[in-house]
């Protein structure tokens, strides 16, 4: 008996517009080549993304996900160390940027191509920032920051710019600078 549960049609376009969006930008994919390569219908795809804004949210969506992943490993493998979380989601975050085909932070790359403060796309970005903010503050009032605020908005604003540099910079970049300066800002706080 198969207990894998076959891929929906939804997952499959989601799957599909995940690997297009971050690899070649929310812009230049149309829905006909995510259709396409997803190898779904076009009456299947509107039955599941009514218009490309909302696949674009649900991009969004998927990629907080993936991107809040390692504050719950690092809860479970550090349930009683808040400061070794802290260092653990520091080094995660510094190990992005080393990830085959990476082209950036997904939120910064879409807020790019979508200014426009109306578009759809604007309240997950803006959400995922805020969570990324309110956790690490969290971690860091945890682990005895003396302004975990602070520190969180530090290390968000830190870390922006290295998933930027890294893009832009890619075999020049060096990961270890990122992670030294995050480390030294935490020292500072605790």
């Amino acid at each position: 008996m198969n207990t894998h549960k076959k891929e929906t049609a939804k997952e499959r376009i989601l799957r599909t517009a995940v690997r297009l969006f971050y690899r070649e930008g929310v812009r230049a994919v149309g829905i006909d080549r995510i259709i396409e390569e997803s190898g779904v219908a076009k009456a299947s795809f509107y039955r599941n993304f009514a218009t490309k804004d909302d696949l674009v949210v649900a991009y969004l969506e998927r990629c907080k996900e993936a991107l809040m992943k390692p504050f719950e490993e690092a809860a479970r493998r550090h349930p009683e160390a808040p400061l070794d979380q802290l260092y653990e989601v520091v080094d995660r975050m510094a190990e992005r940027s080393e990830q085959p085909g990476y082209r950036g932070c997904p939120f910064l790359n879409t807020a790019v191509e979508f200014p426009d403060e109306s578009h759809p796309s604007q309240r997950p970005i803006a959400t995922y920032h805020q969570e990324m903010r309110r956790r690490l503050g969290e971690m860091a009032g945890q682990a005895g920051a003396k302004d975990p605020e602070a520190l969180s908005a530090q290390l968000l604003m830190l870390y922006n710019g290295a998933m930027m540099s890294a893009y832009l910079e890619r075999a020049a970049y060096i990961p270890e600078h990122f992670l030294r300066a995050a480390k030294r800002l935490i020292q500072q706080q605790i």
